[in-house]
């Protein structure tokens, strides 16, 4: 379906200079990763975790910046159908597809290539995560913490779903807001139940945010629930994004890009900087997910040692619980940061190191290069396994992933031979419980361990 939109949210009203200015950007090379990432907003409700397969279905499809004295307008050629009702596109979806206008092209004149922030840096790295989320709307001072970040897979059971969105419900009823990666899985039913809770609780103003970055979305759509969506520049920028804004985070079973998300946080966690931050982290599931939490617990013991169990909690079978620890524990972070005049909606003092700041690029050159042994600090192996695991998530699932693992064959990971058989035995165990593919699909590795 072809028709013209206007956009809707933070980009309505802009100066003559910033239409200019987006105008430009759609004609050079980022109009290739707006039609991506607009194509996957518009497709939202397809369960496929393909982008390369995406683009293909739609080869024809389009979206062009059009200028115009009252701001700008969006001229969309061969849309998804299933993205308008009776010729009017969907209210959400319009949403959606203005964020990501907003963050992809407006953050990158305005973010990544200004002088103000100097991304080489950490101080330059977190303002400018602070004013992606700030143009956003992200931000919301004068509330009480609330926000709970809900990570977990997009390929999961459906005992695991239902699970997910009870435990939102039962946070909805202890005036909680969610926060995820945005898509489906473990992304969507926290939101869902939350959603019920919060109407029985009649909280008008729940929140419902996706977090996101271009390289991912296609994989993770938004789903219709999110009411806030964010699309940050890399991942590196998303992970940022999640600990500052979170108050307290919930892991649901997942695969490696699960697992990528708790090796950042508890690599964050492990800092000396960061020795008395207050930051509740469960572990939960239904009670069939009980082995799986003990093979990524035996992990982490191994990998990162004893210690690390005191940064997080296992609870299985029980959602009431799960809430009341996460209400509990994050009402202690709201009297610690009291205590240290800290702001709720942005959590300045954690120490995030630069080895989880800087962006790194999943090459077979740089995934083989990895540091993978226990002869260094845990903090810095911890981000070695976080980057191994985001480079199997890209040939999983990214476009450029994806086609390097065509052109060149699997990535290669090498690693002390003990760490080796444990990642070994984990990532077999994702395969198996088929955690990699939506919909049973079957899973060919994109990387060998040697």
């Amino acid at each position: 379906m072809s028709t013209i939109i206007s956009p809707e949210g933070s980009l309505e009203i802009l100066s003559q200079q910033e239409v200019n200015r987006l105008h430009r950007t759609s004609q050079t090379g980022l109009h290739d990763l707006l039609r991506r990432c607009a194509l996957a907003v518009l497709n939202c409700g397809n369960p496929t975790d393909d982008s390369v397969a995406l683009l293909e279905a739609y080869k024809d499809f389009d979206i062009e910046v059009l200028q115009q004295d009252r701001g700008i307008r969006l001229k969309l050629t061969n849309a998804p159908a299933d993205a308008f009702v009776d010729g009017r596109m969907i209210r959400g979806i319009r949403e959606h597809l203005s964020s990501i206008l907003r963050d992809i092209v407006y953050v990158y004149n305005e973010i990544q290539h200004h002088n103000r922030f100097d991304l080489t840096t950490g101080e330059g790295t977190t303002n400018a995560v602070f004013h992606i989320l700030r143009k956003a709307g992200a931000l919301k001072p004068g509330r009480d913490p609330s926000l709970v970040v809900c990570w977990g897979g997009h390929s999961i059971s459906r005992e695991e779903y239902e699970y997910t969105k009870d435990v939102g419900y039962h946070l909805g009823l202890r005036d909680l807001d969610i926060c995820t990666g945005c898509g489906p899985g473990a992304m969507k039913g926290p939101m869902k139940g939350a959603n019920v809770a919060h109407a029985k609780q009649r909280r008008k103003e729940g929140r419902y945010l996706g977090v996101s970055e271009p390289g991912i979305i296609a994989a993770e759509a938004p789903n219709p629930i999110v009411n806030e969506l964010v699309v940050m520049p890399d991942i590196e920028k998303r992970l940022e994004a999640f600990v500052r804004l979170g108050h307290g985070i919930i892991v649901f079973p997942g695969g490696v890009g699960t697992a990528e998300e708790i090796l950042y946080l508890l690599g964050i966690l492990l800092h000396p900087g960061n020795q008395d931050i207050s930051y509740p982290l469960v572990f939960t599931g239904p009670e069939s997910a009980k082995e799986y939490f003990e093979k990524i617990d035996e992990f982490l013991v191994y990998t990162l040692g004893e210690e690390i169990r005191r940064y997080y909690t296992i609870i299985t079978g029980d959602p009431v619980s799960v809430a009341r620890t996460m209400r509990e524990g994050i009402d202690r972070v709201a009297e610690s940061r009291r205590e240290r005049q800290d702001a709720f909606y942005f959590h300045w003092r954690l120490n995030i190191a630069r080895e989880f700041q800087a962006p790194f690029e999943p090459t077979h050159e740089a995934m083989r290069a990895l540091a993978l042994h226990r002869n260094q600090p845990t903090h810095e192996l911890a981000a070695n396994l976080r980057r191994a695991f985001s480079g199997i998530v890209a040939g999983n699932v990214k476009e450029q992933g994806i086609r390097a693992i065509e052109a060149h064959g699997p990535f290669v990971l090498t690693a002390e031979p003990e760490l080796m058989r444990r990642l070994d035995e984990l990532l077999t165990s994702f395969v198996a419980q088929g955690r990699m593919k939506l919909d049973g699909q079957p899973y060919t590795p994109c990387y060998v361990l040697k």
